[in-house]
């Protein structure tokens, strides 16, 4: 994932084929692709001024190529009364 402004963000193609997920408070928007399942990007709760998109999603260069890349258990990813 890399993080940018909403003016520094443009979704050039597949709009029609994105799903938003929210839940808890609904400021956080998480998109999938409906077609593959893909988790594409999404706007953060705790940030809502950015966006996080995932990199492995955009056409163009290998951008892992030469870095450690690391996973993400979003299974394990859970939200607390306590961070709201």
């Amino acid at each position: 994932m890399t993080s940018m402004a909403p003016a520094d963000f443009r979704l050039i193609a597949g709009a029609d084929k994105l799903t938003l997920y929210q839940w808890n408070t609904n400021v956080a928007e998480h998109y999938f692709c409906r077609v593959c399942g893909i988790y594409t990007h999404h706007r953060r709760r705790s940030e809502p001024s950015e966006y996080a998109v995932n990199v492995a999603c955009l056409d163009g260069p290998d951008v892992t190529t030469g870095r450690e890349v690391g996973e993400f258990n979003g299974a394990s990813n859970t939200v607390t009364s306590d961070d709201i």
